[in-house]
């Protein structure tokens, strides 16, 4: 049996902290999909299209890992992927509460999928997609939080 995750995000941006995440994921699973969600409650910074190529450059020599955007509930997608395994990760306590939420009410949606939460690596534990937008608006330098060039 083929064991497929989901890494699922607004992903607005993709940071360095999320491409680590799905690095070290690559030794748990035969298919990670990246996976950017449409988050009704966000408006977003990058469009999903610029995003998708860019996190499609990053892994580009990893075949395990698939880029796609969807729409709904993330519980749904993970379903039509047969992925039974949604990776997360946490910086901190304040994530875990979040995630554990979210996790809880996946699994009410889908009894057979499975949240699997990895620990930011600590020096990736201060890079946030909020703080990289806030520099990026005010023309600070971004691209060293990033896994590729804007």
């Amino acid at each position: 049996m083929t064991k497929i995750a989901l890494f699922p995000g607004s992903f607005d941006p993709f940071t360095k902290g999320h491409y680590d995440v799905v690095i070290r994921s690559l030794s748990l699973f035969d298919k990670v999909i990246v996976s950017l969600g449409n988050n009704s409650s966000k408006n977003r910074y990058f469009s999903i299209e610029t995003m998708i190529n860019k996190i499609e450059e990053a892994f580009h020599d990893q075949p395990k890992v698939e880029v796609m955007a969807y729409k709904g509930l993330t519980a749904t997608f993970a379903k039509e992927q047969n992925a039974k395994y949604i990776i997360r990760g946490l910086r901190n306590t304040t994530d875990f509460e979040y995630e554990n939420t979210i996790c809880q009410a996946n699994k009410h949606l889908w009894s057979e999928l499975e949240t699997i939460f990895l620990i930011t690596t600590p020096s990736l534990a201060s890079i946030s997609s909020t703080i990289i937008r806030e520099i990026h608006k005010h023309g600070g330098e971004i691209n060293s939080l990033l896994p590729y060039k804007l």
